[in-house]
């Protein structure tokens, strides 16, 4: 089985949970919006700062500038990030897994941002071949790493998406603050 199969298989439920809980925010409505972006600022970028000292970078274009420059153009500094302890090599490949992957979804989503409304981050797509690129890339690395190696890749993608999920209860959405 490839590894991004086993990648897709062994987070599908906290890829269900979290699209659940970002689908919450209307990202049509700037406030909603802007706690949308702060939420995934909160977990992007420490994510990001762990991939950027890593050998998982090959082709590797980070977004959280966009994502600053975006939270800039709506008045809002970007948010703390939250705590990330150093993941090792094959955790951050799992993560880049996941962070690589929302690029496919931020394109869905970024038709939903509301007219004028920045969307550099959402709207930050993969060139052509880059994704097939990185999976070609985890692969490579997932057969040289071996069986423990893909086990913590997907111990690093689940974490990854557990920081997501865990950065939407700092910035709820607006309609869901009592």
């Amino acid at each position: 089985m490839s590894l991004r199969t086993e990648l897709r298989t062994a987070t599908a439920g906290d890829h269900e949970r979290l699209d659940a809980t970002f689908a919450t925010f209307d990202l049509a409505d700037a406030a909603a919006y802007r706690a949308f972006l702060r939420a995934h600022a909160r977990a992007l970028a420490p994510i990001e700062q762990a991939i950027a000292g890593s050998g998982a970078t090959a082709g590797w274009r980070p977004r959280a500038p966009l994502l600053a420059d975006d939270l800039a153009a709506l008045g809002t500094p970007p948010p703390p990030p939250l705590p990330l302890d150093r993941p090792d090599e094959a955790a951050l490949w799992g993560m880049r897994y996941v962070v690589e992957g929302s690029r496919l979804g931020g394109a869905l989503l970024a038709r939903q941002v509301g007219a004028g409304l920045p969307a550099a981050y959402l709207g930050a797509q993969h060139a052509k071949g880059e994704w097939r690129g990185f999976l070609d890339a985890l692969e490579a690395a997932g057969e040289a790493g071996g069986a423990a190696w893909r086990a913590e890749a997907i111990a690093g993608a689940r974490r990854a998406f557990h920081l997501f999920a865990a950065s939407v209860a700092e910035e709820k959405a607006p309609d869901e603050r009592r």
